[in-house]
């Protein structure tokens, strides 16, 4: 019984943040817990309405950011990690930019280049991965207090489960050629997240 209550709670008080009403951050570790605990019973319920199981990740990524955002959360830049998947590089590119984007060339020829150049510009920690493994290893080598994600719906969805309670933004990744092969992001998206995360004295220009 007590369960059902928090569980009643917890979803209420989700909508509540979504729709920008007064709610109760306390609850959002136990909100977390409860769409990962019904996540799957939500996807099967879905399917017979024609619910894909992409809609409910992706709504899951928008409500939380703006559970995020509602809580007023803002860091400096050098203790923000912002991470990618390696498909956003150029299938063709030669140059290794994984655990290293320095190396990208700033061709133009994918978004990488314009991620390293918002990095230096404005400060923050910027690192592709090549999966779920190596992305957590920079998370905990790297210790931020917040992360923004850029990546597809399933893997920022158990993404921003996995690094809970660090606080984690997620901007979905836009694939023209499919999933994993040359994807982009909007980058302006990028830069209006980033905005509102960094604090404006946390932007000192990098090395």
């Amino acid at each position: 019984m007590l369960f059902v209550v928090l569980a009643v709670l917890c979803l209420v008080n989700m909508a509540l943040a979504a729709s920008g009403l007064p709610y109760l951050p306390v609850l959002r570790s136990q909100t977390y817990s409860l769409i990962h605990l019904l996540f799957p019973v939500a996807v099967r319920l879905g399917k017979p309405f024609g619910i894909t199981r992409r809609q409910l990740e992706g709504s899951f990524i928008a409500t939380s950011n703006v559970l995020f955002h509602r809580l007023g959360i803002r860091v400096p830049a050098d203790k923000l990690l912002v991470v990618t998947p390696h498909c956003l590089q150029l299938a063709s590119c030669p140059h290794k930019v994984t655990r290293d984007p320095d190396n990208c060339k700033r061709c133009g020829g994918c978004d990488v280049g314009a991620l390293v150049t918002l990095s230096h510009e404005m400060g923050f920690h910027f690192f592709i991965a090549t999966g779920g493994t190596l992305a957590r290893q920079i998370v905990y080598n790297t210790k931020p207090k917040a992360v923004l994600a850029i990546a597809c719906e399933r893997d920022l969805m158990s993404g921003i489960q996995d690094v809970y309670p660090l606080p984690a933004v997620g901007v979905l990744n836009i694939r023209p050629n499919g999933p994993c092969y040359n994807t982009h992001v909007d980058i302006e998206e990028v830069r209006r997240q980033l905005d509102n995360i960094i604090l404006d004295d946390g932007r000192k220009k990098r090395d």
